[in-house]
């Protein structure tokens, strides 16, 4: 199976080099790894458009490479489908481990959970792995200690066993590994967050330009069992499957039935 790596906190980051190694050591995997040159951290779904990428690439301890770009998580995924490695196109894409868990509204920002999203909009299966620190922090904040050994471990055995598992085509799955030894590994929902935003002025700049601070640091979350939030807060990893069907199917109905055809009207008449 052909996988491509990737991950929103660089290249060089501990959780992508570990779970490489692990998945690297699965046989059968022709891995190859295309990640940012740098931390891209919380840019959700952006790509990059209005200038080229910059690619090189980067040798890795055990002799192998990798590909470096200063484009975003999901430019990372498109260059690997468009044929950056000569012969080479992905079968699967599998992005982190990420720093820090992606749970409940957060995945909404995470590049992580966006790079995976990228391959299953390209028709790609695709898993999305994040790591909780050892403050068992329920939130974005980041921790300074991170145990990544069993989530690559566990990641790399859900690569080996992908095609007995029960995923629908256009969905990815969504993991959150907690701090410590995990109690077990629930199916679990996306949860609901509680955000604690402010604006903070923190000062002037010469000319009249003002600095603000727009997010809280400490959001919580609603405590519903059958989430992810739940899951990971009870030492359990949570794996969530996601896809990218937004609509609302309860409220379609009732649109359908609503007269918005008198709404074109007075624009019509304005054109008579």
């Amino acid at each position: 199976m052909r996988v491509l790596l990737t991950n929103d906190d660089g290249i060089e980051a501990e959780g992508l080099q570990v779970l490489r190694r692990s998945l690297a050591a699965v046989p059968g995997i022709d891995l190859q790894t295309i990640a940012p040159d740098g931390n891209r951290s919380a840019i959700g779904r952006g790509i990059t458009t209005r200038r080229p990428l910059m690619v090189g690439e980067v040798a890795f301890d055990d002799g192998t490479v990798g590909y470096a770009t200063d484009g975003t998580p999901v430019d990372c995924v498109r260059l690997a489908k468009l044929g950056l490695v000569p012969d080479w196109e992905p079968q699967l894409v599998v992005a982190g481990i990420n720093h820090g868990a992606n749970l409940g509204d957060d995945i909404t920002y995470s590049g992580t959970v966006a790079a995976a999203l990228e391959g299953v909009l390209l028709g790609l299966p695709a898993i999305a792995i994040s790591q909780q620190s050892a403050a068992r922090e329920m939130d974005f904040r980041l921790g300074d200690r991170f145990d990544f050994d069993e989530g690559a471990r566990f990641c790399a055995r859900l690569v080996e066993e992908l095609d007995h598992i029960p995923l629908p085509g256009g969905t990815l799955l969504n993991v959150n590994v907690p701090a410590g030894d995990a109690l077990g590994v629930v199916a679990a929902r996306l949860g609901k967050r509680i955000y604690r935003d402010e604006l903070k002025f923190t000062g002037e700049e010469e000319g009249g330009r003002r600095k603000y601070w727009i997010y809280g640091d400490d959001p919580g979350y609603q405590e519903i069992e059958g989430t992810d939030l739940a899951a990971v807060a009870a030492g359990y990893v949570a794996v969530t499957p996601i896809h990218l069907d937004l609509t609302y199917e309860a409220g379609l109905q009732d649109l359908s039935e609503h007269d918005f055809q008198r709404l074109l009207e007075p624009a019509a008449r304005e054109v008579e």
